[in-house]
């Protein structure tokens, strides 16, 4: 039985920090901030983070200066008596809407639509089973969505392509076990999701929503299969072995390696390879701390930052020299998910946590290689993107608490 605990406003919310910082041993790391750099941009950034445990979506403003909070919380969720699960989150590149999977349903989930800025439903329709991770492409019209199928038999998914101007389902893609990662290359003509018990990264053609290659991820047998192989594990007995990449997270190349090469986290080898997917071959390795989980290419396609889901850590790498840069300790267990500002300056990373202490986000400035600000949100901090950079005093208002 989960026991749904509602907290209100204000000079409560600060209760809520007070007693958190209790429980914790009173963690100094959340309420410590670098000094800005004095380059440091006079610039506001805002970003959604979903709270898996809590159903509620934290929007938060990050000033170099004044560190990060939490300018509004938006409640999702329908299940009086359960977690609804928002898992995946995602703003459209237009910045107008910004969509939330919720994982958990009887048996499928829902994605939601949000318009940003006043963070009104605009509505929702239900998907698969555990609908997880969510990219949009490039034009803003489609939303690419894996069924992760937590809850079901061990048999392959599939992903849900919802059309965003009607939230309509168009089309399902039959794809493999346990589906993951959701991520658009920059010229929207392809899309990449891994599957964590298949070894497979999988590349759909956008233009016709149809598989086109599917690439074998286990160690040692890297290269091209079938289309059609699903990676039923039926199928692939007699190929099992001891270690494999499990993968649970892709991101698309960008800058010079836009649309040629793909980053995939092996969460089982402890490792990242990079993908060259007009040759489809592995054409380098990164070693990593334990268990990468996701990971995000800046936009100039220089650095690549890993969230170390095993390690409470996030690891830069130089994609240019193709060497680690740093490991940056993070505030909280259970790191999760990436997104780096459009200026290149910034990564903001949300932490899970453990049990009933609440999750974090944290920023971690690019250029200096150290955490910056962090800010505590609520319990189990997944799905994270940016929704808008505006100077300083040009943002919008907070308006009133939903």
């Amino acid at each position: 039985m989960t026991v749904r605990v509602e907290w209100s406003t204000g000079w409560l919310w600060a209760g809520l920090l007070l007693l958190a910082g209790c429980a914790t041993g009173g963690d100094p790391a959340i309420a410590r901030q670098a000094a800005p750099a004095s380059d440091a941009p006079a610039r506001e950034y805002r970003l959604y983070v979903a709270n898996e445990s809590s159903d509620i979506v934290s929007r938060i403003v990050f000033d170099p200066a004044a560190g990060a909070r939490v300018e509004r919380e938006i409640r999702v969720g329908v299940m009086p008596a359960d977690t609804d699960a928002p898992h995946g989150l995602a703003v459209a590149p237009d910045a107008e809407h910004w969509y939330v999977t919720l994982a958990h349903g009887t048996p499928e989930g829902w994605i939601w639509k949000f318009r940003t800025g006043s963070d009104e439903l605009v509505t929702r329709t239900p998907l698969g089973r555990f609908p997880a991770s969510v990219g949009a492409t490039p034009d803003s019209r489609f939303v690419l969505v894996v069924n992760f199928n937590l809850h079901g038999d061990m048999v392959p998914s599939d992903l849900s392509v919802v059309y965003t101007p009607e939230l309509t389902e168009v089309t399902r893609v039959v794809s493999c076990l346990m589906p993951h990662g959701s991520r658009s290359n920059a010229a929207g003509t392809r899309h990449y999701h891994v599957c964590m018990h298949s070894d497979q990264l999988v590349e759909l053609d956008l233009s016709s929503f149809a598989v086109s290659n599917r690439f074998g991820l286990q160690l040692g047998r890297e290269g091209l299969l079938d289309p059609n192989d699903t990676g039923d594990e039926h199928q692939h007995d007699s190929h099992r072995h001891e270690t494999t990449c499990s993968p649970t997270w892709v991101a698309a190349g960008k800058g010079e390696r836009a649309n040629r090469f793909v980053y995939v986290a092996c969460n089982g080898a402890d490792e990242v390879i990079e993908v060259d997917v007009e040759e489809w071959r592995v054409t380098r390795r990164f070693a990593t701390g334990p268990a990468p989980y996701n990971l995000e290419s800046s936009p100039d396609g220089r650095l690549l930052v890993v969230t170390l889901r095993g390690g409470q850590a996030v690891t830069v790498f130089d994609l240019e020299a193709g060497r680690e840069l740093a490991e940056l300790a993070t505030t909280r267990p259970i790191t999760h998910g990436v997104v780096i500002s459009p200026d290149n300056r910034y990564a903001f990373v949300s932490n899970e946590s453990i049990g009933a202490v609440p999750g974090t986000m944290d920023v971690f400035d690019l250029e200096r290689l150290e955490r910056v600000a962090s800010v505590e949100l609520r319990h189990q901090p997944t799905g994270i993107d940016l929704w808008r950079v505006d100077p300083i005093g040009e943002g919008p208002s907070p308006g009133r608490e939903e």
